[in-house]
């Protein structure tokens, strides 16, 4: 809060002067519409008003009340991640120019934003082995339930097959979807820390649009996609791959193991936390789906002089084409995020993002590595990125209490999802230093003791 804190009241005068200006009396004329059954006759049970100082003791303290990862050691993920984020990205997404921009419709007025949102789209491309990008959904689950429905509508069938190796809550998303489009989703379930291709196969049939793929998956685990694109492929399913585009850095693009569609969340690519949000969803396609993507892309062009310039080139939303036309009702993106990602990106070159891959891949390595060398039982059995599923001889929540007294959030409990009881997920990015690896380890081997 600090100098940020605002505390504008309205005044006797104020008040007076917009009930004027409206021509009523008193505020309660306001509501005369309102049906006098319906309306409530008392005050609401809330604490009386505070002025600004006292105000502003009241939400810090409130705020001091959050753990987080600057003052508490953080090993969750499952979706959002504690990365390095380069304080370039901050100074460029805090000008004006970015932070009030509105969506570029004009584009003699937008060169700015529209060449920042035309990078990000270059760079996902990239990224992702795919042929066009669009300029931001949401998040990565909005993503993957626009993803589903793109592939019903071009393949004109009605079932998607998701692996329960698909983050839980992007699963969740994807059957509110496809009720209001009318689709079927089977879930193919898991052959340990991977998708059984064997159920895959049986699932899979002239009925089905696509199976959806997380990469890597829920468990950190890297899923085989060349396998996966020839099952899909055999009844002329499409491939949907979910992937962290940070793994991206080291990992095969999907484009090149035959993803018809790539979807994902840039939260590891320069977004913090924020207590889970806001994120950025991003949607790369191969070249005969374009016109059906959704949102909207912006294309390279030039001005009757020559000159380069940056334009909104296709929007399949229905407030901008005929409604009969559109394949999408997503309106919004997340521009300024998209931004901070472009700018992190930018800010790191392909190099430093190998590098900070490479980081986590090595990190999540040595704790795992560490855990078994001290009896505990780590479950995956194919290569990881930068998470994977421990086993542990005591209850996840009494494993997290006793971590959080040492000042460090512990990972995810599976068993909320997955029925797997004493199964921990851990997360291990870049930041996470030795000592504080060990120290995880140590507080486990304590209460063994």
């Amino acid at each position: 809060m600090g100098n940020d804190f605002r505390y504008l009241p309205d005044t006797l005068q104020d008040r007076e002067e917009m009930l004027a200006t409206l021509e009523v009396s008193s505020i309660s004329d306001l509501f005369t519409d309102i049906p006098d059954a319906i309306q409530l006759k008392k005050n609401l049970e809330i604490p009386a008003a505070l002025h600004e100082s006292a105000l502003d003791k009241k939400m810090r303290g409130m705020a001091s009340k959050n753990k987080n990862s600057k003052e508490f050691t953080l090993f969750l993920g499952a979706g959002t991640y504690d990365h390095y984020i380069p304080s370039t990205v901050d100074h460029v997404i805090s000008r004006s120019e970015f932070y009030t921009a509105y969506t570029p419709y004009q584009a003699e007025a937008s060169q700015g934003e529209l060449q920042a949102i035309f990078e990000f789209q270059t760079m996902i491309c990239e990224l992702t082995g795919m042929d066009a990008a669009n300029s931001s959904l949401y998040d990565g689950f909005t993503a993957i339930g626009e993803a589903a429905t793109l592939a019903v509508r071009s393949t004109r069938r009605d079932k998607v097959v998701v692996s329960k190796g698909v983050h839980p809550q992007g699963r969740e998303i994807l059957k509110t979807v496809s009720a209001g489009f009318n689709y079927k989703i089977e879930e193919a379930k898991l052959n340990g820390d991977t998708t059984d291709l064997n159920e895959l196969t049986e699932l899979i049939t002239q009925e089905t649009a696509a199976v959806i793929i997380q990469y890597p998956n829920f468990f950190g685990s890297i899923e085989d996609l060349s396998e996966i694109k020839k099952i899909a492929e055999s009844t002329g399913a499409l491939l949907i791959v979910s992937a962290n585009p940070l793994a991206l850095a080291l990992l095969e693009a999907p484009g090149q193991l035959g993803a018809d569609i790539v979807v994902g969340d840039t939260q590891p690519l320069g977004l913090s936390m924020s207590f889970g949000g806001p994120h950025c969803g991003y949607f790369a396609v191969k070249k005969k789906h374009i016109r059906k993507l959704p949102g909207r892309i912006v294309g390279q062009s030039v001005d009757r002089d020559g000159k380069r310039g940056f334009v909104l080139t296709l929007q399949t939303r229905e407030q901008h084409i005929k409604r009969e036309k559109a394949t999408s009702n997503m309106s919004s993106n997340q521009a300024l995020n998209a931004l901070a990602s472009a700018v992190f990106m930018s800010a790191l070159g392909k190099e430093g993002l190998r590098h900070m891959a490479q980081l986590n891949i090595e990190k999540a390595d040595y704790m795992a590595r560490k855990l078994v060398e001290k009896g505990f039982s780590v479950n995956n059995q194919a290569p990881f990125f930068n998470e994977f599923v421990v086993e542990l001889p005591f209850s996840i929540p009494q494993t997290n209490k006793v971590l959080l007294e040492q000042k460090i959030i512990g990972g995810y409990n599976l068993e909320l999802e997955y029925g797997l009881k004493n199964h921990m997920l851990i997360a291990v990015t870049e930041q996470r230093t030795k000592e504080e690896i060990d120290e995880f380890i140590a507080v486990l081997e304590g209460m063994i003791k």
